[in-house]
């Protein structure tokens, strides 16, 4: 009996069902050994010598599995193909003595089938130790500056705040958008359309249509180059004792290229703009795709197609949908900068299996249908649409008259190609039949004020663009970044669900950035990720590495620690404390700034700094006003401001409506639902 060990039971069952009587399949349910949780596990002198400890979860798992090696003639390691699985292979061989008394070997697959599971077996290999020594660096570098930033933020701030070495830099980019937001000074401009008219009508075919203004004196107006009203109004002037005339028509065909086959950071930007989901959830059911055989893994910034998957495409658009419809050959995508080749995109395995033919969860076949529809339009035709272009040139009839040149654009869908399969939103606009010379009757001029606008907020997806685009984090990084800092309440979204810094996220942002600017550098965390891959590639020395980072962040941190007080910190008020009668001070907390006692931990007593009251009359006290409040833990719920004499609470945002069955308050719940706050009631609208 030979021995199949994977990370999950997922992964597991669906393994079982290749594999013949001769094996038996077993799951590590994760990472089984990790560095202490109480201590900082690393030995700096000894060349940064990590201290593994198998984690609590994990102990009966591994007297499960050495006891299922001593009865296994071999033992075949088959965890994921990246740096985390590679990782988790060899702590495995560590913890149950293989190649010691019990032989192993090594497999590695990028999709869970029959065929790719059968060419793994008859490849095997023992264990990449640069992948390992790229993993082990990653995890000793986070524990470093976690392990030795966070209790001085918490001597100099507050308690229970942390810092992470990608995370705090994800942070920056947030704090620095909005810095951004709020120093933007919007600028007045202003465009000017004509709706013009064909002077003989033609049939069915449209005879108006709008024209903007592009040109003045033959000369280009920029976005900003009609700054007032009083300039646009004196155009205006000119323009309406105007003879308006089509100058230039130009018309062409113009294709469209389908979208490249997904990587991870392309498939958790599309399904948030496609279904608002968060990275976590997004990875969460691709994972469960991928355990189950239906997408390959999903953890890659590759955009390589095996030549099978491209055939079969190709033969299943003709098949379905003509031949017209293929590309009319291979389509093959390269990714830009260095990725990990030998890994593919994100696909579908059986790309004839289309989503009816599937019995999956409503998740699992929205993203599972995304990720097929996106395959199969990347071996598709172009998709091809008919466009016109017409400039309009008017003049006001007087000696030296200044000219103005209107211009107006019309496209109409060919051939959707790709379109079938993958739709995109597209505008189409049709053009009256015009010719050269053809003079036009004015029918309306429209200026419109504009200004312009600040960068918006980060969303989900465009967080992630721009971590890949800064090379921070890898695919398998994004979406634990991203929960990370919102759980340490360093950002928050607002009720469009973008992205801005909290009060304690700030602080924290601030301080790093002055006084570890390394620690929060955008291009130096980059050029980490390139020092870890080419660890992996065999090329860069781990303790080097290490060594190099250590030293000067190491003695920067005594200097600081000597440097910054926490006093520099703390507002003093003229609030007097209720309980002791000292005069109260602001302090910074995990949560942000409060009023606190000075004789602390003697008096105890604490205070919001502002209540965030909703306008809405307590419905069981009736005196005090319902405000937005925080558990120990950092979570919001809404409680009565004259709390702990009431007691009345809730856990979602009250309307301020109530209820027209049993009057009590009216909630709106995280998915948008308006009903009842009494359980037994059970209204909703």
């Amino acid at each position: 009996m030979k021995l199949v060990v994977v990370e999950s039971p997922t992964k597991s069952k669906t393994l079982k069902k290749f594999l013949g009587k001769d094996y038996q399949v077993a799951a590590t349910f994760g990472h089984i050994r990790d560095l202490p949780q109480k201590k900082f596990g690393v030995d700096i002198e000894q060349d940064f010598k990590p201290e593994y400890l198998i984690t609590p979860k994990s102990k009966k798992v591994i007297q499960f599995l050495k006891k299922l090696t001593e009865k296994s003639k071999l033992t075949i390691l088959a965890t994921d193909s990246d740096r985390e699985g590679e990782a988790i292979a060899w702590h495995l061989t560590q913890t149950l003595n293989l190649d010691g008394k019990n032989p192993y070997q090594r497999i590695v697959f990028h999709e869970i089938t029959k065929s790719a599971i059968e060419e793994a077996l008859k490849n095997p290999r023992k264990i990449d130790m640069d992948l390992v020594d790229a993993q082990q660096t990653r995890r000793i570098l986070d524990r470093i500056v976690g392990y030795k930033l966070s209790p001085f933020l918490w001597k100099k701030i507050a308690r229970g705040l942390s810092a992470g070495r990608v995370q705090s830099v994800t942070v920056r980019l947030v704090v620095e958008r909005e810095r951004e937001i709020k120093n933007f000074v919007p600028q007045e401009y202003w465009k000017i359309t004509v709706h013009l008219k064909k002077l003989e009508e033609d049939g069915p075919l449209p005879t108006e249509f709008e024209a903007i203004l592009i040109k003045k004196d033959g000369k280009a107006i920029t976005k900003l180059g009609i700054k007032t009203k009083k300039e646009a109004d004196k155009i205006l002037k000119d323009l309406k004792e105007a003879e308006y005339k089509v100058i230039n028509i130009e018309k062409k065909e113009t294709k469209r290229n389908p979208l490249p086959p997904f990587t991870t950071s392309t498939l958790q930007q599309e399904a948030w703009q496609r279904f608002h989901w968060p990275a976590k959830l997004t990875m969460r059911v691709a994972q469960n795709l991928y355990e189950k055989g239906h997408i390959t893994y999903h953890r890659t910034d590759s955009l390589n197609l095996s030549n099978l998957s491209l055939f079969a495409a190709k033969k299943f658009i003709i098949n379905h949908y003509g031949e017209e419809y293929w590309a009319g050959f291979l389509r093959k995508y390269k990714a830009k900068g260095k990725v990990q080749e030998a890994h593919e995109a994100i696909r579908p395995t059986y790309p004839s299996k289309i989503l009816e033919k599937l019995k999956l969860d409503e998740n699992s076949s929205r993203l599972y249908d995304l990720i097929w529809r996106r395959f199969i339009g990347c071996q598709m035709a172009q998709a091809i649409f008919d466009s016109t272009t017409v400039d309009v040139l008017t003049t006001s009839g007087k000696r030296q008259a200044t000219s103005y040149t209107f211009r107006a654009t019309g496209q109409i869908l060919k051939f959707d190609g790709f379109l079938k399969v993958y739709p995109i939103k597209f505008e189409e606009k049709e053009l009256p039949p015009l010719e050269i010379e053809e003079v036009l009757k004015l029918i309306e001029l429209i200026p419109s004020q504009h200004f312009t606008q600040p960068p918006p907020r980060y969303t989900e997806a465009t967080l992630i663009r721009a971590l890949e685009k800064n090379g921070i984090g890898r695919p398998s990084t994004y979406a634990p970044i991203l929960s990370t800092i919102q759980q340490r309440n360093y950002i928050e979204k607002d009720e469009k669900k973008r992205f801005g810094p909290t009060e304690i996220g700030t602080v924290v942002n601030d301080l790093l950035v002055s006084h570890f600017p390394k620690i929060v550098d955008i291009e130096f965390t980059a050029e980490m990720e390139k020092d870890l891959d080419e660890i992996a590639e065999g090329k860069e020395k781990w303790v080097k590495v290490l060594k190099e980072f250590y030293n000067p962040f190491e003695e920067n941190l005594k200097q600081k620690e000597k440097e910054i007080s926490k006093k520099d910190l703390i507002e003093k008020t003229e609030k007097i404390c209720p309980k002791c009668g000292s005069q109260m001070i602001i302090r910074l907390g995990k949560f942000g700034r409060f009023y606190a006692c000075p004789k602390y931990p003697k008096c105890k007593y604490t205070e919001p700094l502002k209540k965030e009251t909703l306008g809405i009359k307590c419905p069981k006290c009736k005196k005090g006003e319902v405000a937005q409040k925080r558990t120990k833990k950092g979570k919001i719920f809404y409680g009565c401001s004259n709390w702990p004499e009431c007691d009345f609470a809730l856990w979602d945002r009250p309307t301020g409506e109530k209820c027209p069955k049993c009057v009590a308050l009216l909630i709106k719940t995280k998915r948008g639902q308006i009903k009842c706050s009494n359980k037994e009631c059970g209204f909703e609208k």
